[in-house]
């Protein structure tokens, strides 16, 4: 895909730095990219082979905590905080290919996502689906403008993939993730992703060095104990904070390749 013509359907101006929902839309098999992003995300592959390893975990990840919590857990509603663009699996396909009723808000405020919203809004008849142009630094303003979909009196489940890692304030990160949580019932669920150098070694931090001095918005990799704290009070569910490919994959863990991205799920007593 050429710079000039950009994501299809795009309006935005040509983009000369690279973003991270068009690289993670590239690594993933997406369309939705431009040149200045497959340069990038091609020099980061070169250093860090697995990267295209980790998109993909991060996804099926996403497939198996949504299917989960909208079956076993009978969870009904669902809160998307830095959705990315389209791909396969959106979280409205699998929860309402398991709960046709669920309602799901998706937010982000990057003007690709927001010009694909579109194909993220369809919903099945008896559910809803919607779409809030927001900034994960601000939750109070996402959770009132959620509540136009979701009944925040009923459990909800918060799903951050992904995202907090362009959180580079710790403490501001986790005063996020509690604000979001406070704000919803017992029986609701934080679903969470993160970036770590815990599982990938040199290769995974000269990749994250290169990103961050050449694409946008950067990335802060924290360890198993940082990432445990955005769980604080809440009630992790097995098998806990592991490489997200190893998150109840449905066959034994040993058979799915460690990726440098946690991944866990925790209920709200």
């Amino acid at each position: 895909m050429s710079e000039s013509s950009g994501p299809e359907g795009a309006e935005t101006p040509v983009a000369h730095i690279a973003h991270n929902a068009r690289v993670w839309n590239y690594w993933l098999g997406g369309k939705d990219y431009y040149e200045v992003d497959q340069r990038v995300a091609d020099r980061i592959t070169r250093t860090y082979p697995s990267i295209r390893e980790v998109a993909r975990a991060d996804r099926a990840f996403l497939g198996r905590a949504v299917r989960y919590l909208a079956g076993e857990a009978n969870i009904r509603q669902f809160l998307d905080i830095g959705t990315g663009l389209p791909t396969v699996e959106n979280t409205h396909q699998v929860a309402q290919s398991v709960a046709p009723s669920s309602r799901i808000v998706y937010v982000d405020n990057d003007p690709t996502v927001l010009t694909h919203a579109r194909a993220l809004l369809t919903t099945s008849p008896e559910g809803a689906t919607d779409y809030i142009d927001a900034d994960a630094h601000q939750p109070g303003a996402i959770l009132d403008a959620a509540t136009d979909t979701l009944d925040l009196a009923e459990p909800v489940a918060v799903m951050l993939l992904g995202i907090l890692n362009f959180i580079a304030d710790t403490q501001e990160a986790i005063r996020i993730v509690e604000t979001l949580m406070e704000a919803v019932p017992a029986g609701s669920y934080l679903v969470l992703t993160h970036p770590t150098l815990e599982l990938g070694g040199s290769a995974n931090e000269e990749a994250m060095r290169f990103w961050n001095e050449n694409a946008t918005p950067p990335i802060t990799a924290r360890t198993r104990a940082e990432v445990a704290r955005f769980f604080e009070g809440l009630e992790l569910l097995e098998p806990g904070i592991v490489s997200c490919a190893h998150w109840r994959p449905g066959h034994t863990a040993d058979d799915e390749k460690t990726v440098a991205q946690f991944g866990a799920v925790a209920r709200k007593p």
